[in-house]
């Protein structure tokens, strides 16, 4: 049965009601149903939870963490330094179970290595904890049905059918199937440069989507073990011929062939190995993102088998014949992964569109998406398609961007009430797909739809309805980042306030394209002209479009109580002056301190509260 027919929505023509088509069913009821418990799902339902709504993951393995877990992609790619809200908790974590930061920096792809089932124990630990939270493994979607404001959801779990009944459905499955069962638009591949102003982006669009991965864990069996499997049908050693070159894409250097480098790439705790390998290595192209399930499953395959042959040929060939496939990771039959890593899915169209053009430049953009930010990343954008030579010749690593956000547009479909999108599925181009399918940003997506939804739950309100700023507050509560500012941690005491200030663009950042790990600076103890603040100001009241009496003169309490009554009259240096050790500033005040960034903020949000003014899903102030 082809997937759009298994998971159609039906659309009732008739009184017939939901209970009357399922009479047989068990029935629940819940705020937010949550489809899929991978990377976002589950990150979704902790923050849903947490928020006080009752909350439902339902999941077709028997694992929680999606593409972290059941994937086997293992080592965390970008964040390190931007530990938002549940990733850092996550991340806190396993520090606490392998002995600290440098227990799991085994590897050098990355700064945070882990096994699998580690952080499905984890994962499963986190959710136990939640009263409000349930899930429901190896159950499958078979129908929706939204009427009335109300989801109505079919699913089986083995024989038994059930029958979910809730007001806010987020999809997190790893293909987007149940928005686009939902009616929701969406597009799957290269995007045109006509369409998104990109102009690296191919002259016409196309459906190639990245290469997928079959992941395999191994474990180093010790010295004269032999492990070595059956060799795979269709093996051909040619097509691993350079696997070992391991010379850095973003960078000018010659190739390095070391095969042994290549396998430390994802050297895991505890002696193992996340195989994930794109340079001939267990790369495939397989587009089965149409596909049914049947024809899925039977498309894997290929996959298992692609990977098993590199397997083979890391044993026989160069030498590693002590390292088999682990047998105390996967419950799977054949000791691999339940899932593959797709690295991409079908886009949803939503209601902000991110391109890169807001990613490398969002301060001079038509469309302020900055102001609705919810997640963060700081990755290059990072294609695989060596496995699709035909693909549209674009060198992805190259393309420089700083340190990013998310907006809450992104997750919200145009068209579907009821219905948030997370996972890889959002509202982004092709090419910043290449840095939103990474794992610390997919789990902040996550976290942001689990608030979005509990926050629409709670009042009765559509997505597309949301006080984007309640969502936002919601996120700060739970230490994440609204702005990529990887200078200010969730520990500093001024940690929200400058995320707010930064999310009005009334102080903005700075941004770095750097090496493998981007950065926007906020620069807290740098001063401010008085010119800068009126023109940070001047979008946001219009009591600022005339006003010409600023400087370039750096801000001191004096100059700031100027420009600031022109909008709070109440303002004053003696009011400033009894406020000043309250709020936290460490410096000694005097009327001619010169203000930094960090001082500014908090005292714009003490006496301003700008945040408070509504914005749209553009960015756009409602005032």
């Amino acid at each position: 049965m082809n997937i759009k027919l298994s998971l159609v929505r039906i659309i009732l023509s008739t009184t017939l009601v939901a209970s009357q088509l399922f009479a047989n069913a068990q029935s629940v009821k819940t705020d937010v149903l949550i489809i899929g418990g991978g990377a976002s799902g589950t990150m979704a339902g902790l923050q849903s939870a947490r928020m006080g709504s009752s909350t439902l993951i339902v999941e077709e393995t028997e694992w929680l963490g999606g593409m972290l877990t059941s994937a086997g992609v293992t080592a965390i790619d970008g964040n390190h330094n931007m530990p938002s809200g549940l990733w850092g908790e996550f991340r806190q974590k396993l520090y606490n179970y392998y002995g600290g930061p440098k227990a799991v920096e085994t590897g050098w792809v990355s700064n945070t290595l882990f096994e699998p089932s580690v952080a499905n124990k984890i994962f499963k630990e986190m959710v136990a904890k939640e009263s409000k939270l349930s899930v429901w493994y190896k159950t499958i979607v078979q129908s929706t049905i939204y009427q009335n404001n109300q989801w109505t959801v079919k699913v089986t779990e083995g024989k038994k059918v059930k029958i979910i009944e809730a007001k806010i459905v987020i999809d997190a499955t790893e293909l987007g199937d149940i928005m686009a069962a939902a009616g929701a638009k969406y597009s799957i591949g290269m995007d045109s440069r006509f369409d998104t102003g990109e102009e690296l982006a191919p002259e016409k669009a196309n459906d190639i989507i990245q290469d997928i991965t079959y992941v395999v864990t191994l474990k180093d069996y010790g010295k004269g073990a032999d492990k070595t499997i059956k060799k795979p049908a269709g093996y051909d050693k040619a097509a691993f011929a350079i696997c070992c070159d391991v010379s850095d894409p973003s960078s000018f250097e010659d190739p390095n062939n070391n095969c042994f480098k290549m396998l430390q790439y994802g050297h895991l705790p505890n002696n193992k190995y996340m195989i994930n390998w794109p340079r001939d290595g267990n790369d495939i192209y397989l587009n089965i993102i149409e596909k049914s399930r049947e024809e899925r499953e039977a498309a894997l395959k290929e996959a298992k088998l692609h990977t098993l042959r590199f397997l083979y040929y890391m044993q026989t060939e160069l030498g590693y014949k002590n390292l088999g496939i682990a047998d105390d990771e996967y419950p799977t039959a054949d000791k691999l992964p339940m899932i593959p890593y797709h690295r991409e899915s079908r886009r949803v169209k939503g209601m902000a569109f991110l391109t890169v053009n807001h990613v490398a430049d969002p301060y001079n953009q038509k469309d302020a998406y900055y102001r609705t930010g919810v997640a963060v990343g700081d990755y290059p954008i990072d294609h695989h398609h060596l496995k699709r030579p035909d693909a549209p010749s674009i060198d992805f690593i190259r393309i420089k961007v700083p340190a990013y956000n998310i907006p809450l547009g992104s997750l919200v479909p145009q068209g579907v009430d009821g219905l948030i999108v997370a996972e890889k599925s959002i509202s982004v181009s092709n090419i910043v797909n290449g840095a939103s399918r990474l794992q610390p940003v997919v789990l902040g997506i996550g976290q942001a739809a689990g608030a979005l939804a509990a926050t629409a739950a709670k009042t009765n309100v559509q997505p597309k309805d949301i006080d984007i700023r309640k969502v936002q507050e919601a996120l700060l509560a739970s230490n994440a980042y609204l702005m990529p500012f990887f200078d200010v941690k969730p520990t500093d005491p001024h940690f929200a306030t400058i995320q707010k200030i930064g999310a009005t663009g009334i102080i903005k950042g700075v941004g770095v394209p750097y090496k493998w790990a981007n950065q926007t600076w906020f620069y807290p103890e740098n001063s401010v002209s008085q010119y800068e603040l009126v023109s940070g100001l001047r979008p946001i009241y219009s009591q600022y479009k005339n006003y010409w009496q600023a400087s370039g003169e750096s801000l001191t309490p004096e100059s700031l109580v100027a420009i600031l009554q022109v909008v709070n009259p109440t303002i004053s240096l003696e009011k400033i002056k009894a406020d000043w050790s309250s709020l936290s500033l460490k410096e000694q005040f005097s009327n001619s301190l010169i203000l930094n960034r960090r001082n500014i903020s908090v005292l714009l949000d003490h006496y301003l509260n700008p945040f408070e003014i509504p914005v749209d899903f553009n960015g756009t102030i409602k005032n």
